[in-house]
């Protein structure tokens, strides 16, 4: 499932319970990032065992176009996250 920026830009609050997962590179994550937690696509399987994350708890997936954020979310997903949503159009779209 997709969120658009309209709707990101509404959730993105402090009040709002949900976490954002960069599946960008490091590189890219350090050159440009609105924050959330790093771990690149390649990397994301092995790292569901040590995320702190509740599997009905709201995450956004993000990356550069919303390609490879949503191979994360059907990762997500298929590992038995319910509540997650990729960031429609990317970081590319939110800048805009």
């Amino acid at each position: 499932m997709n969120i658009s920026v309209e709707e990101f830009k509404a959730i993105n609050t402090p009040l709002n319970n949900f976490r954002i997962i960069d599946v960008r590179s490091e590189l890219e994550f350090h050159t440009y990032n609105i924050g959330g937690l790093n771990i690149p696509l390649g990397k994301l399987p092995a790292a569901l065992d040590d995320l702190d994350l509740e599997p009905d708890q709201g995450i956004v997936v993000i990356c550069q176009h919303g390609i490879r954020s949503e191979t994360a979310r059907q990762i997500l997903v298929a590992h038995g996250f319910t509540q997650v949503k990729n960031l429609k159009g990317g970081l590319t779209a939110l800048r805009k």
